[in-house]
């Protein structure tokens, strides 16, 4: 019996491995622009990180993580998310004494274990970027200007922008509780799932699918309306920086996230292209998080976008990569010329294919269209004879001889 692999542990094939790398470029190069650095965390983790950063009453923690003792009894997890991770390093590392203010990206697997689904898995990549050290909503709205700068970079109208604050350790802490009057009666209506977290997470029920948690919430406290000073203030003006930047966004206040770290600021970036999987990126603030992992009380704001998601988004793209040139070599002293030739035009940067089974040259040109080359040479004895060939420009549909020099051939496929 073959083996096949594991259910939500998705291979990634040539075809669309170059959407991913497409992605990934792109994120690269908009991110540095803004200052941002890259870091390479870890896949695992000790548990003890993830169940008190991300907290014990959140789905992941509960039932979501692939957590386990290795053989040194150490309780160990594979990476659930990026930030956690991200603030283990920044801590353990001391890169707060370095600079005031760090800029950092990551991107790779996470695993989950839930029901696989459309751009969902059990191992899914992220790409995310944290900012640590400023407190001023200015940041905030930076963030989410390169977010938005970044799907613009891979042509995406979609998706759209909506922003909510969750408030802080000062106003939040009421607002639960009034969230929690509100639903005391209508209990019998939430999901199993939001009756668990009733006590410990009210605030999940405000974003829960389920029809009767739709229904329970209906009318509920707004967390808006019960901002501290501070935490209004702060809001706001993080509105008026995407006004000035001209980034469009709209208010959610029933928006909340499923990790208990946020404070104030959050945000996601939701489109109806991809069914009930609406999140393509998501995040906020968390200025408690970083001492809560014993380090010192500096604030900080991130975001994570799932992989899998933004490329789905680009399905219509082609991304497949086309050789520069394929050479079809007729006989065994064309074959060595071109192999020869293929080298030398490599090392400068040229993609080349050949046919490596000497096949008819009828084969060696449906190879070519296969590849969708740019340019195809033909080669056989005549040819290197003459010390020249024919030189056919896919796209255009012309030919012409060309000089059989590496310089020249060179030269043509970069004029």
């Amino acid at each position: 019996m073959a083996i096949t692999g594991i259910k939500g542990f998705n291979d990634i094939l040539p075809g669309e491995v170059e959407k991913w790398q497409y992605i990934e470029a792109t994120a690269r190069r908009v991110f540095e622009l803004y200052g941002f650095s890259e870091i390479r965390i870890p896949i695992m983790e000790k548990t003890e990180l993830f169940a008190r950063s991300i907290g014990d009453a959140t789905d992941i923690v509960e039932k979501e993580m692939y957590s386990f003792v290795d053989k040194g009894d150490n309780r160990v997890t594979l990476r659930p998310e990026g930030t956690a991770s991200v603030m283990r390093a920044f801590i353990e590392h001391k890169l707060y004494a370095q600079d005031s203010v760090s800029k950092l990206y990551y991107m790779g697997p996470m695993f989950r274990y839930e029901r696989p689904q459309k751009g969902r898995y059990r191992q899914f990549h992220q790409i995310g970027a944290e900012v640590t050290g400023v407190v001023d909503p200015m940041i905030d709205a930076q963030v989410l200007n390169m977010l938005c700068h970044f799907f613009a970079e891979l042509g995406l109208t979609e998706p759209r922008l909506e922003i909510n604050s969750l408030g802080c350790p000062e106003c939040r802490p009421a607002y639960r509780q009034a969230l929690k009057d509100f639903l005391r009666s209508r209990l019998e209506l939430l999901c199993d799932d939001c009756k668990r977290r009733f006590e410990t997470n009210p605030l999940r029920a405000l974003d829960c699918k389920a029809a009767g948690c739709k229904e329970a919430t209906a009318g509920a406290p707004s967390v808006l309306d019960n901002l501290c000073a501070g935490c209004e203030d702060h809001f706001s003006k993080t509105k008026q920086y995407l006004d000035s930047a001209g980034t469009p966004y709209s208010v959610n206040s029933r928006m909340v996230r499923g990790l208990d770290y946020y404070t104030r600021t959050t945000f996601e970036l939701v489109t109806g292209l991809l069914g009930s999987q609406s999140a393509v990126a998501a995040g906020g603030r968390y200025d408690g998080l970083i001492s809560e992992l014993g380090g010192p009380a500096i604030p900080g704001i991130g975001f994570a976008m799932g992989v899998e998601r933004v490329a789905l988004l680009l399905s219509d793209k082609n991304f497949t990569r086309r050789p520069d040139l394929f050479i079809a070599a007729l006989g065994t002293e064309a074959r060595g010329f071109a192999f020869k030739l293929m080298g030398e035009l490599q090392a400068k940067g040229v993609s080349v294919e050949i046919d490596y089974d000497g096949k008819s040259l009828k084969s060696q040109l449906r190879r070519s269209d296969k590849f969708n080359s740019r340019f195809t040479l033909v080669i056989g004895e005549d040819e290197i004879a003459k010390g020249t060939a024919q030189f056919k420009d896919m796209d255009k549909g012309t030919q012409a001889d060309i000089r059989l020099e590496t310089q020249d051939i060179f030269a043509a496929l970069r004029p």
